[in-house]
């Protein structure tokens, strides 16, 4: 299947909730209205769509110019583990280069050290030297 990325496309609400609830994150979704506003405010979104269907987004906040942060990376079920995944995370990093510190904060779920290592990413717990990082929710 071929798929179409794009760092100009613009989802309609109706996209964003369909594609956030395909993989579970109804936290997301509860307030549509928020979760359109988030996409809006960030650095960059890249969606990915097949026969003009989003099937993937990913997105990042940060200042763009010390810090670039993966907030969000999501591929529909039906589409994933074809490529998707790393087509967004390689176009929504391609701008920021020469950004020192590019950083996500992911689920603990099978597969997704491989993925992530793949891409350049390294576990804070094997970085040299000793890093920590904290995360604060709610």
């Amino acid at each position: 299947m071929n798929f179409v990325f794009s760092a100009d496309d613009v989802p309609s609400l109706e996209e964003l909730v369909a594609l956030y609830d395909s993989v579970g994150w109804t936290t997301y979704t509860r307030d549509p209205e928020r979760l359109a506003a988030a996409v809006g405010a960030s650095l960059r979104v890249v969606t990915a769509r097949a026969d003009g269907v989003l099937v993937g987004l990913a997105r990042a906040v940060g200042d763009g110019l010390t810090i670039v942060y993966v907030q969000d990376i999501l591929v529909a079920p039906h589409h994933q583990r074809a490529g998707v995944g790393r087509g967004l995370v390689t176009r929504l990093l391609e701008p920021f280069s020469d950004v020192r510190q590019k950083v996500l904060l992911t689920d603990a779920e099978p597969g997704q050290r491989a993925f992530y290592e793949s891409l350049g990413f390294t576990e804070i717990r094997d970085m040299e030297p000793n890093l920590r990082a904290f995360v604060r929710f709610g």
